[in-house]
């Protein structure tokens, strides 16, 4: 079966005694415009989104009929789990994590990273409160800013301005 668009979300949707099959997906495959899987029930599906990125999340419906309908999970991973104490560390910890070009995503009061020792061990050494655990990355941190070099203040010092707003 081939999925070109996502029909809704399970959590608008009426299932009217209708089964769940969910596809289950890797946080890094949310992303991925061409991608080959079975659900768990083993119906072969691949998602071919040439024209934009399917931003896969938690609960997208991908398929449905009158008896079944396929949904998205994502599936819990090994993560690095920061706790914040205030704006300034919020800042500091999304600098650290886009110098090192990981991804950062967002649940609660905590800042979530893919596991990666090196990381790990920065962020312990700077102070930071850290824990290793097994997560759910759903909701990346996506950001745009200018690039190095376009004034005389560091990103570092534009970003730590901009948090110093917020306390």
């Amino acid at each position: 079966m081939t999925v070109t668009e996502k029909m809704g979300h399970i959590s608008d949707t009426d299932l009217q005694n209708r089964q769940v099959d969910w596809l289950n997906m890797e946080w890094y495959e949310t992303s991925k415009r061409i991608l080959h899987k079975k659900t768990m029930s083993g119906i072969a599906i691949v998602c071919r989104f040439l024209q934009e990125d399917p931003a896969f999340t938690e609960g997208d419906i991908v398929y449905q009929d009158e008896s079944t309908v396929i949904g998205i999970k994502i599936l819990p991973c090994d993560a690095i789990v920061l706790l914040p104490r205030d704006m300034h560390e919020v800042a500091a910890i999304s600098y650290e994590t886009g110098n090192k070009h990981l991804p950062l995503f967002y649940c609660s009061n905590e800042l979530l990273v893919p596991f990666d020792q090196p990381y790990f061990r920065l962020m312990s050494g700077l102070g930071y409160t850290v824990k290793r655990e097994n997560r759910q990355l759903l909701q990346p941190l996506k950001t745009t800013v200018k690039p190095h070099g376009s004034g005389n203040d560091s990103i570092f010092s534009k970003v730590m301005k901009i948090a110093a707003r917020y306390e």
